[in-house]
């Protein structure tokens, strides 16, 4: 199979380059380095895998764990076994599920919350640092345009992609 790049119409040099910064801070961010910072800031012996799915559960309603690995683009096995370390930990619990008693929901417990929070603060405080020389008309800026761009892929998630195919 040969993997040429398609011939389609150039793309724009800006579109080029927020693709690459986009890369460039998601490579960053998810560094296996950069959790540890991260998960010592907070005092928190989590992976990423689970403060995934703790910051997941806690951006939504208790949902049924294969709920949680569809919208995680995961198996349901590794999100089970996940659940349950986080379950031994005391950061969720299985309640009903009030539409199936036979099925369950996972929710944060207190603990988990407070942990979620801690993460998000820690995250919060490591942003301050990398964006301190920048200007409060900035900042509103690029949190503007940062809600925007979360708008417009949510929006066009499912659209097709369409890419020319070679000749």
């Amino acid at each position: 199979m040969s993997l040429q790049p398609p011939a389609a119409v150039p793309l724009p040099a800006t579109v080029v380059e927020i693709e690459r910064s986009l890369s460039r801070v998601t490579y960053l961010a998810g560094r296996a380095r950069q959790h540890e910072r991260l998960m010592s800031v907070a005092g928190l012996p989590l992976d990423r895998a689970a403060v995934a799915i703790l910051r997941h559960i806690a951006e939504s309603e208790p949902m049924r764990p294969g709920v949680l690995a569809v919208r995680l683009s995961v198996e349901a096995s590794h999100v089970t076994r996940q659940l349950r370390q986080l379950e031994q930990g005391g950061y969720v619990i299985r309640i009903a599920d009030p539409e199936d008693r036979r099925a369950q929901r996972i929710q944060l417990t207190d603990l988990g919350m407070v942990a979620v929070e801690r993460v998000r603060e820690a995250s919060r405080r490591g942003l301050e640092t990398a964006l301190v020389d920048w200007s409060s008309e900035e900042l509103e800026q690029l949190a503007a345009l940062f809600r925007r761009l979360v708008h417009d892929f949510v929006a066009h998630a499912e659209d097709p992609i369409d890419i020319p195919s070679a000749p």
